[in-house]
Protein backbone atom coordinates (compact mmCIF):
# COMPACT_ATOMS: atom_id res chain seq x y z
CA UNK A 1 0.00 0.00 0.00
CA UNK A 2 2.69 2.32 0.89
CA UNK A 3 4.54 1.48 -2.49
CA UNK A 4 1.02 2.39 -4.66
CA UNK A 5 0.47 5.48 -2.45
CA UNK A 6 4.29 6.42 -3.42
CA UNK A 7 3.10 6.56 -7.03
CA UNK A 8 0.33 8.50 -6.47
CA UNK A 9 2.77 11.00 -5.15
CA UNK A 10 4.93 10.60 -8.10
CA UNK A 11 1.97 10.38 -10.17
CA UNK A 12 1.18 13.97 -9.29
CA UNK A 13 4.75 15.38 -9.52
CA UNK A 14 4.79 14.39 -13.08
CA UNK A 15 1.04 16.16 -13.64
CA UNK A 16 2.20 19.31 -11.40
CA UNK A 17 5.68 19.60 -13.33
CA UNK A 18 3.67 19.05 -16.90
CA UNK A 19 1.07 21.69 -15.66
CA UNK A 20 -1.69 19.01 -15.59
CA UNK A 21 -1.01 17.29 -18.81
CA UNK A 22 -1.14 14.13 -17.40
CA UNK A 23 -4.20 14.34 -15.83
CA UNK A 24 -6.15 15.56 -18.93
CA UNK A 25 -4.51 12.71 -20.86
CA UNK A 26 -5.60 10.12 -18.39
CA UNK A 27 -9.30 11.16 -16.77
CA UNK A 28 -12.33 9.50 -17.68
CA UNK A 29 -14.02 11.25 -20.76
CA UNK A 30 -17.83 10.02 -20.46
CA UNK A 31 -18.93 8.62 -23.44
CA UNK A 32 -16.57 9.09 -25.72
CA UNK A 33 -14.92 5.84 -26.87
CA UNK A 34 -11.11 7.57 -26.22
CA UNK A 35 -12.12 8.14 -23.11
CA UNK A 36 -12.47 3.91 -22.26
CA UNK A 37 -8.13 4.31 -21.49
CA UNK A 38 -8.89 6.52 -18.76
CA UNK A 39 -10.68 3.53 -17.11
CA UNK A 40 -7.07 2.63 -16.30
CA UNK A 41 -5.33 5.77 -15.60
CA UNK A 42 -7.96 7.95 -13.79
CA UNK A 43 -7.50 6.58 -10.12
CA UNK A 44 -4.07 7.49 -10.54
CA UNK A 45 -4.53 10.91 -11.16
CA UNK A 46 -5.43 14.17 -9.43
CA UNK A 47 -6.65 17.52 -9.54
CA UNK A 48 -3.84 18.67 -7.42
CA UNK A 49 -2.07 18.21 -4.75
CA UNK A 50 -5.09 19.13 -1.74
CA UNK A 51 -6.99 16.59 -3.77
CA UNK A 52 -4.56 13.61 -3.56
CA UNK A 53 -3.96 14.55 0.21
CA UNK A 54 -7.44 14.34 1.00
CA UNK A 55 -7.84 10.88 -0.50
CA UNK A 56 -4.07 9.42 1.31
CA UNK A 57 -5.12 8.69 4.65
CA UNK A 58 -8.54 6.95 3.61
CA UNK A 59 -6.69 5.22 0.86
CA UNK A 60 -3.94 4.17 3.27
CA UNK A 61 -6.40 2.78 6.03
CA UNK A 62 -9.27 1.40 3.86
CA UNK A 63 -6.41 -0.11 1.48
CA UNK A 64 -4.36 -1.86 4.02
CA UNK A 65 -7.53 -3.16 6.39
CA UNK A 66 -9.29 -4.50 2.70
CA UNK A 67 -5.81 -6.51 2.44
CA UNK A 68 -6.30 -8.40 4.90
CA UNK A 69 -7.50 -11.06 3.39
CA UNK A 70 -4.75 -11.41 1.72
CA UNK A 71 -2.78 -9.90 -1.45
CA UNK A 72 -4.16 -11.87 -4.53
CA UNK A 73 -7.84 -11.23 -2.84
CA UNK A 74 -6.67 -7.14 -2.68
CA UNK A 75 -5.74 -7.11 -6.16
CA UNK A 76 -9.43 -8.96 -7.37
CA UNK A 77 -11.00 -6.53 -4.98
CA UNK A 78 -9.44 -3.21 -6.04
CA UNK A 79 -9.67 -4.93 -9.90
CA UNK A 80 -13.35 -5.36 -9.24
CA UNK A 81 -13.58 -1.53 -7.72
CA UNK A 82 -11.64 -0.14 -10.22
CA UNK A 83 -13.46 -1.78 -13.62
CA UNK A 84 -16.78 -1.26 -12.30
CA UNK A 85 -15.91 2.06 -10.79
CA UNK A 86 -14.67 3.38 -13.98
CA UNK A 87 -17.39 2.12 -16.46
CA UNK A 88 -19.87 3.10 -14.45
CA UNK A 89 -18.30 7.23 -14.79
CA UNK A 90 -18.05 6.44 -18.40
CA UNK A 91 -21.42 5.96 -18.54
CA UNK A 92 -23.13 8.42 -16.75
CA UNK A 93 -20.82 11.27 -15.76
CA UNK A 94 -21.94 14.63 -17.14
CA UNK A 95 -17.58 15.71 -16.84
CA UNK A 96 -14.33 14.05 -17.05
CA UNK A 97 -13.29 12.68 -13.88
CA UNK A 98 -10.20 11.73 -12.01
CA UNK A 99 -8.92 10.59 -8.79
CA UNK A 100 -8.62 7.51 -6.35
CA UNK A 101 -11.65 8.45 -3.95
CA UNK A 102 -13.60 5.53 -6.31
CA UNK A 103 -11.33 2.63 -5.29
CA UNK A 104 -11.60 4.83 -1.44
CA UNK A 105 -15.38 4.20 -1.68
CA UNK A 106 -14.97 0.80 -2.94
CA UNK A 107 -12.59 -0.15 -0.60
CA UNK A 108 -14.95 1.44 2.61
CA UNK A 109 -17.98 -0.47 1.38
CA UNK A 110 -16.12 -3.62 0.75
CA UNK A 111 -15.17 -3.64 4.09
CA UNK A 112 -18.77 -2.35 5.32
CA UNK A 113 -20.20 -5.49 3.30
CA UNK A 114 -17.85 -8.29 3.30
CA UNK A 115 -18.60 -9.97 7.02
CA UNK A 116 -22.09 -10.05 6.09
CA UNK A 117 -21.73 -11.68 3.07
CA UNK A 118 -18.75 -13.87 4.91
CA UNK A 119 -20.71 -14.41 8.07
CA UNK A 120 -17.84 -13.59 9.87
CA UNK A 121 -18.14 -11.85 13.52
CA UNK A 122 -14.82 -10.36 13.43
CA UNK A 123 -15.51 -8.65 10.00
CA UNK A 124 -19.41 -7.36 11.33
CA UNK A 125 -17.59 -5.80 14.31
CA UNK A 126 -15.03 -4.29 11.96
CA UNK A 127 -17.55 -2.93 9.70
CA UNK A 128 -19.64 -1.27 12.58
CA UNK A 129 -16.20 0.04 13.32
CA UNK A 130 -15.40 1.70 10.28
CA UNK A 131 -18.66 2.77 9.84
CA UNK A 132 -19.16 4.81 13.40
CA UNK A 133 -15.79 6.13 12.65
CA UNK A 134 -16.14 6.90 8.57
CA UNK A 135 -19.39 6.75 7.91
CA UNK A 136 -20.40 10.15 7.10
CA UNK A 137 -18.76 9.24 4.17
CA UNK A 138 -21.20 7.79 2.47
CA UNK A 139 -22.54 11.13 1.76
CA UNK A 140 -20.45 11.22 -0.98
CA UNK A 141 -22.68 9.08 -2.68
CA UNK A 142 -24.75 11.33 -3.73
CA UNK A 143 -24.98 14.89 -6.02
CA UNK A 144 -23.11 17.67 -3.99
CA UNK A 145 -20.60 19.29 -5.31
CA UNK A 146 -20.43 19.93 -8.81
CA UNK A 147 -16.65 19.53 -8.58
CA UNK A 148 -17.11 15.84 -6.98
CA UNK A 149 -17.89 12.77 -9.03
CA UNK A 150 -20.20 11.34 -6.86
CA UNK A 151 -21.01 8.79 -9.70
CA UNK A 152 -17.37 7.81 -9.22
CA UNK A 153 -18.04 7.37 -5.67
CA UNK A 154 -21.64 6.11 -5.79
CA UNK A 155 -19.70 2.93 -8.80
CA UNK A 156 -16.91 2.61 -6.37
CA UNK A 157 -19.23 1.63 -3.59
CA UNK A 158 -21.33 -0.59 -5.98
CA UNK A 159 -18.17 -2.16 -7.06
CA UNK A 160 -16.71 -2.79 -3.54
CA UNK A 161 -20.45 -4.43 -2.42
CA UNK A 162 -20.01 -6.71 -5.81
CA UNK A 163 -16.04 -7.63 -4.46
CA UNK A 164 -17.68 -8.36 -1.32
CA UNK A 165 -20.44 -10.58 -3.10
CA UNK A 166 -17.65 -12.41 -4.77
CA UNK A 167 -14.96 -12.72 -2.81
CA UNK A 168 -17.48 -14.13 -0.43
CA UNK A 169 -18.94 -16.84 -2.51
CA UNK A 170 -15.12 -18.02 -3.35
CA UNK A 171 -14.10 -18.40 -0.17
CA UNK A 172 -17.66 -20.50 0.73
CA UNK A 173 -16.45 -22.73 -2.37
CA UNK A 174 -12.95 -22.73 -1.41
CA UNK A 175 -14.10 -24.18 2.82
CA UNK A 176 -14.76 -27.71 2.70
CA UNK A 177 -18.08 -28.67 4.24
CA UNK A 178 -18.94 -31.50 6.54
CA UNK A 179 -20.68 -34.12 5.18
CA UNK A 180 -23.36 -35.91 6.86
Amino acid sequence: MLLFTAALYIVETVDSASDGMVERAGAIYPRDTDGLAGILTAPLLHGDWAHLVANTVPFLVFGFLAMSGGVGQWFVVTATIWVVSGVGVWLISPLPVIGASSIVFGWFLFLLVRGFYARNGRQILLAVVLFLVWGSLLWGVLPSDPMVSWQGHLFGAVGGVVAASWVAKADRRATPTLGV
